[in-house]
């Protein structure tokens, strides 16, 4: 053991591609990344300026915003340095951080998934009662409680890998610090890490993802009782944004954290994290702005009211 060399950086490998193409691939996720934060700086500036849009459903989308904007500023710039500069290590602190916040980020992602769709089962299902169920003290009070939840959860990750010995290979086949790269670094025992990605983790994710299907069985069955066509129409339409964001973001994220590990490839993880930490947050904007009146309203307004401040200066 006096021989062994601890590691005190790792090596970010990315892409197993060739130069020209990494660089090609660097260039395609900043402007995805750029249009990611503007996209969602825009959804959020649209919900703040329109008192339309000033209700729980928005509230929650704006905190999605946010915390999709923080999510890929996590990974996606890391990546793109690493990329263009000859130096693609990273410090193992810095190591550390990344991967707290990453955890952060992708579990407040699924709360607020679970937070929207609750709030579109009070609306739908018990509209008498929408305004009392969700004012706005419940409302900030599930957003601080999922920030609570969220960090307590990405400390307790971030604590027991900062505790594992790192003494073989410094090589991470991946794009960021994820927790599966890591422990199959490590040269200690990571059983107990992984039974609590298993327990913990599991239980985090699939109690949101639980409460989400829950809520729309009672939503779908609800709305198959409207007699207005236009009702059911607007009901499926609402649902409809919020539902394919769920898919997309569970069906990627499951796939690199609860398959078996025999299944697992550097290749294959790379790219199902690429598809739940770049594509996901850019296309939210999207799907709930183009498939959305009111949104797609205020968008309007807001662009409106930004050219007449242009041209009147």
């Amino acid at each position: 053991m006096g021989n062994l060399t601890v590691i005190g950086e790792f090596v970010l490998l990315g892409l197993s591609l060739s130069v020209e193409q990494q660089h090609q691939l660097s260039a395609l996720f900043l402007c995805m990344y750029v249009v990611t934060v503007a996209g969602n700086m825009l959804i959020i500036l649209g919900i703040v300026r329109d008192s339309c849009l000033h209700s729980p459903m928005y509230f929650f989308l704006s905190n999605l915003a946010f915390v999709d904007i923080c999510f890929t500023s996590t990974t996606v710039p890391q990546m793109v340095v690493n990329t263009l500069s000859s130096s693609k290590t990273i410090s193992f602190s810095c190591c550390l951080t990344q991967l707290f916040f990453f955890i952060s980020f992708v579990n407040m992602d699924s709360f607020l998934l679970c937070v929207m769709a609750y709030d579109r089962y009070v609306a739908i299902c018990h509209p008498l009662r929408y305004t009392t169920l969700m004012n706005p003290r419940v409302c900030v009070h599930l957003v601080a409680g999922s920030w609570m939840v969220t960090f307590l959860h990405a400390l307790l990750h971030t604590s027991l890998m900062a505790r594992l010995s790192f003494c073989s290979s410094n090589t991470i086949h991946h794009f960021f610090c994820d927790l599966n790269p890591l422990l199959k670094l490590s040269c200690s025992d990571v059983s107990f890490n992984i039974l609590l990605i298993f327990t913990v983790g599991g239980l985090l994710a699939l109690t949101p993802l639980i409460c989400i299907l829950i809520s729309y069985g009672f939503i779908f069955s609800t709305i198959l009782k409207i007699t207005s066509t236009q009702g059911k129409q607007r009901a499926f339409s609402t649902c409809g944004c919020h539902l394919s964001v769920v898919v997309l973001f569970y069906g990627t994220a499951s796939a690199v954290y609860f398959s078996p590990s025999s299944t697992h490839t550097p290749l294959r993880d790379t790219l199902s994290a690429i598809m739940y930490t770049v594509v996901t947050p850019m296309l939210n904007p999207f799907i709930y702005s183009l498939r959305n009146t009111d949104m797609k309203k205020a968008l309007q307004k807001t662009f409106a009211k930004g050219r007449a401040f242009y041209q009147n200066s």
